[in-house]
């Protein structure tokens, strides 16, 4: 291999290129579901995740936070790269591969027009564009594997929370129809701190608030209990 080419002579002219795309799956977790937050594609008419193509000279992560800004209102957001989905056929307008990133934000931290739709069972509950969807299911699988490993790592509670909405957001995270109350507090209570304060829950009596005690982790038992 030389300079000017590889070991068949070639340059890299004389390859042909793809475009490079990214695309950033934003869950949140709002009115009791998980959802996923989505933009108008005007072009192709339909909806899909906030995405954009690289510019030159750019890097992914700089080009994923323009997406989240000039297509979503976000900025300052927090993601991490999922996987790099290279089907040639991917695209109809092209050969374009895209480079997969997921955020989760609480719902107060994004705008309040933003478009969100339901994720069911680790899917989105209506058709997105290209294979967006299947980008949906690998945040979704990210999302619970961190949060099998730690309390709410991503504040969609907020700093402080009762066990029972601790209970329903993790069964909604999981996808699951029930989670025993009871098994559930006595495999987190050890990650959780008590704040002293209580906080009214309709006609019951009031329920004690907790927030995550610094970096504990939730033993592997835990994860058994969110398997279905």
């Amino acid at each position: 291999m030389t300079r000017s080419g590889d070991s068949t002579g070639k340059t890299f002219s004389d390859y042909d290129r793809p475009s490079v795309a990214v695309d950033v799956a934003v869950l949140t977790y709002r009115d009791g579901a998980l959802r996923v937050l989505v933009v108008e594609h005007e072009k192709l008419g339909g909806r899909a995740l906030p995405g954009t193509f690289l510019h030159s000279g750019e890097r992914l992560a700089d080009a994923a936070e323009r997406a989240l800004r000039d297509k979503a209102g976000l900025t300052g957001t927090g993601f991490r790269q999922l996987a790099m989905f290279d089907d040639p056929q991917r695209d109809d307008r092209g050969w374009v591969i895209s480079m997969a990133h997921t955020a989760v934000l609480p719902a107060s931290a994004l705008p309040v027009d933003a478009a969100l739709v339901p994720v069911t069972d680790g899917y989105t509950t209506e058709g997105l564009l290209f294979d967006h969807a299947d980008m949906v299911r690998l945040a979704v699988k990210d999302l619970r594997d961190r949060y099998a490993e730690r309390v709410d790592p991503d504040r969609l509670l907020g700093e402080q929370f009762t066990v029972l909405q601790l209970n329903e957001l993790y069964r909604v995270v999981f996808g699951l129809e029930r989670l025993q109350k009871d098994s559930f507090r006595r495999h987190v209570i050890a990650a959780l701190e008590p704040t002293d304060e209580l906080v009214a829950t309709g006609a019951g009596r009031p329920a004690e608030l907790f927030r995550r005690r610094g970096e504990a982790r939730l033993s592997p038992k835990a994860a058994a209990l969110f398997a279905k």
